[in-house]
Formats: structure tokens, C-alpha cells, sequence
């Protein structure tokens, strides 16, 4: 790796700014070769996105690389829009695809390569719908599968297309929502495996797919995906990226200080190091003092890491697990959480208290404790310890405490009414 990094300005990075994961890839990439359909899981901020990015330009010369994000997808006819646009940069490709959705672009077939992709996009989803989405998807797998090198097909935000699918804007999920899931996902089954060895496919999103699919009782629709989990980055990778940070920044890391920041955060997710970065080069810029050393890394952290910005960041945390859960799970969740920040742990007396608090209609406050432990697990927000359940990130658990702590009354502080 380089001795210098500049710092991250958008939602992914790659190449040069791409940092470690080298074994990561090198395993990403056996994994493909192999023919593997991968679930790229991982709790939030970790670099899923920058894997599939960065995998995708290495591996540039031996497939078709096609990545597409469906973050703002609502429906399977939104999603199949949206893959048809991103074969638009491969020239062959494009062109069986323009022919394949003829019909749906029959208005601007023929100066659709001088219409900007926004408005391609638009008469795509305009022409797609529940009665053809499946059958166009069809013959644009088709398409894919018969090109001259393997397609390595990388789907960002499947999670929320599937949450949104499921559970609408309402976060409700009802039987009809239940069984358009079922087709989208069944179809994207099929036809994983009719196109074995032709198509790779990885699913990756900010959110788990596996907890959504879980409530749903649709996880068999994935049992051919194979778990590919990003974890955070060790104490050497982490200190590596500070110090190439510092580098490139003119920040001079006294005796420990690199160490003293990694100790810190506890648990080094590649964001949040970042991010904590970012914080001391500010202050030292500010201040026209580019030595740092370890004993101002308390004051940052708490002064800096803990400020109102990082209260926004958490609000993504919380807009996620709202999606997940559901409105009306959600406040006990967010009481666990809280319970967790405040008090150290989620104990068993606590979770049994807290039984009293709630009721759900159709389900048992003990089914949904349970179901939200498992999420909050799953997706990297608590881990079980002899003490109760922990936060995983330390830092997480600050913010938390930071947001919610000062109107929060321990559960087992409060009197019985």
C-alpha cells in the first residue's frame, strides 16, 4: 500500500483511495471465478460498496462488470429500468438491450443515444409494469448471459428495493406485498440459476437483506447466494490509514496518537477512522498546529466525533432500522438501544421489564424482542456478552448515548405506576 491517502469525498472509493482489503478482494475475486453468487453482508459504514467498486475495476478485463444501484427503486419494474440503463457503457450490450425493450422505447428508439440517461430511465419505468417487468427481465438476462465475456452483475440497495416491495411507504407488510416480493425475488432465483456459469451476481445494501427476508418468510429465495462478510479493519490497517492520511495532509502524529485514536473507536470501521481523521486535521488546520499528539484524542473525540454531526450520521442508523422493523417495532427497539447506550449493556432483566411496556397486535412483545435482538445482531448494531448485550462500535454507542441518553430513565430505575 501507498505511504499517503487522500481522504474520501463520496460514498465509495476506489483505486488509489481504496485502502487494504487486499485479501478481501483476492477472496471476492476466487469466489467469482469460481461461478459463486454472493450476499455481500456487513454492518453499516464497512465498505461494501467500495469492494464491489474497486472488485469491479480489477476484474474489468475478465468479465462485464455491471453495477447498479437500486436505492431509489420502489418496484421490480423500477429495478429492471434501472439494470437496462447501466448496460448503456457497453456498446454491444446496449445495443441488444435497446432491441430487447423496443416496444417500451419505441418513442425515442431511434436518437436513443442522444437522450440523456435520466430520460431513458423515465420512459423505461414509464413502459415497465407488474404485467412485463418479469418477462423483459428475462430477455434482458438473456442478453446478458449470451455476451462474449462472463457478466459480473453487482446490485447496490437490494435490501431497500426489497423492503420497499414489501412494505410500501406505509412499512406495512400485507399479504398482496408479500407475494410481489416472492415473484421478484423467485424470478431473480431462477434466473441465477438458469444462467450459471455465464452470470455472477452480489447483492450488497446499507441494510440486511436477510432480517427483512426473515420477517417475510422468504429466505429460501436466497439459499443460492453465499455469504460474503466484510469485517472492520484491524489494528495495523487501521493505523496505516491514519498514518497515510497524516501524510498526505501534513499531519504530524506524535508518539501513540494514531494508536491512542484506534483504541478509541474500539471497533475500526473504515468510514468512522476516516471520519476521525477528518476531525483532527481540521483542528489541527484551524489551529496552525499540525502536531497531534495522543493525549488531545479524548478532546477530539468528545468535542468533535460526538458533536451534532454525529448525531446526524446516527440519524441514517436509526432511518434504517425504522425501515426494517417497522413503525411500530421500532420505539421498543430504539428503547433497547437506548438501554444498551445508557446503562453499558441490554440485560435479561431488563428485556424482561420492558415485556410490560408493550403490546402488538397479532404478535407477543417476547416474539418481537426476540425478532428485533436477532436484527440488531445480524446487522451489527448489538453482540451478545456475559454482561447483556453490547454495542459492537463503541463509537455508535456514544453517539447514541449523546442523542437519546439525557431523556432516557433506565428501565429499572423507573417506578412501577
Amino acid at each position: 500500500m501507498t505511504n499517503t491517502l487522500r481522504q474520501a469525498e463520496g460514498n465509495y472509493v476506489v483505486g488509489e483511495r481504496f485502502w487494504d482489503r487486499e485479501n478481501d478482494l483476492a477472496l471476492f475475486a476466487k469466489r467469482i471465478d469460481e461461478g459463486a453468487h454472493l450476499l455481500l453482508v456487513a454492518q453499516r459504514r464497512m465498505g461494501k460498496t467500495s469492494l464491489m467498486r474497486e472488485a469491479a475495476r480489477r476484474l474489468e478485463n475478465r468479465y462485464i462488470c455491471i453495477f447498479v444501484d437500486l436505492q431509489q427503486s420502489r418496484s421490480p419494474a423500477d429495478a429492471m429500468a434501472e439494470l437496462s440503463v447501466a448496460t448503456r457503457p457497453h456498446g454491444t450490450l446496449w445495443r441488444k438491450t435497446k432491441g430487447a425493450f423496443a416496444n417500451v422505447l419505441k418513442n425515442i428508439a431511434g436518437v436513443i443515444d442522444d437522450v440523456e440517461v435520466g430520460e431513458v430511465r423515465v420512459r423505461l419505468r414509464a413502459g415497465l409494469n407488474a404485467g412485463n417487468w418479469a418477462a423483459k427481465g428475462d430477455e434482458l438476462f438473456g442478453v446478458l448471459a449470451a455476451s462474449e465475456r462472463p457478466v459480473l452483475l453487482l446490485l447496490d440497495e437490494v435490501p431497500i428495493l426489497v423492503n420497499n416491495i414489501l412494505k410500501g411507504e406505509d412499512r406495512r407488510m400485507t399479504p398482496e406485498r408479500r407475494a410481489r416480493t416472492d415473484e421478484f425475488l423467485s424470478w431473480l432465483r431462477r434466473n441465477s440459476l438458469e444462467h450459471q456459469g455465464h452470470i455472477r451476481i452480489v447483492v450488497s445494501g446499507s441494510i440486511g437483506l436477510e432480517p427483512i427476508l426473515r420477517q417475510a418468510k422468504l429466505s429460501a429465495t436466497i439459499n443460492n447466494f453465499a455469504p460474503f462478510e466484510l469485517k472492520p479493519w484491524d489494528e495495523d490497517a487501521s493505523i496505516g490509514c491514519l498514518e497515510a492520511l497524516a501524510n498526505e495532509y501534513g499531519v504530524c502524529f506524535q508518539e501513540g496518537a494514531a494508536t491512542e485514536m484506534v483504541r478509541r473507536l474500539g471497533c475500526c470501521i473504515p468510514h468512522h477512522v476516516q471520519m476521525f481523521f477528518s476531525r483532527v486535521y481540521a483542528r489541527c488546520f484551524r489551529t496552525r498546529k499540525m502536531d497531534f499528539s495522543a493525549s488531545e484524542v479524548e478532546e477530539v473525540y468528545r468535542t468533535e466525533m460526538l458533536s451534532i454531526r454525529g448525531h446526524a450520521e446516527l440519524t441514517h442508523y436509526e432511518e434504517r432500522l425504522e425501515g426494517v422493523l417497522g413503525r411500530e417495532v421500532f420505539p421498543l427497539a430504539l428503547e433497547m438501544l437506548t438501554e444498551a447506550a445508557v446503562t453499558g449493556s441490554l440485560t435479561r432483566e431488563v428485556i424482561l421489564a420492558l415485556q410490560k411496556d408493550y403490546a402488538f397486535e397479532g404478535q407477543s412483545v417476547v416474539d418481537v424482542q426476540k425478532e428485533i435482538l436477532w436484527v440488531l445482531e445480524h446487522d451489527g448494531y448489538l453482540k451478545p456478552s456475559p454482561q447483556g448485550h453490547v454495542f459492537v462500535s463503541p463509537l455508535v454507542r456514544d453517539w447514541w448515548q449523546a442523542r437519546h441518553g439525557a431523556f432516557h430513565t433506565p428501565r429499572l430505575a423507573r417506578k412501577e405506576s
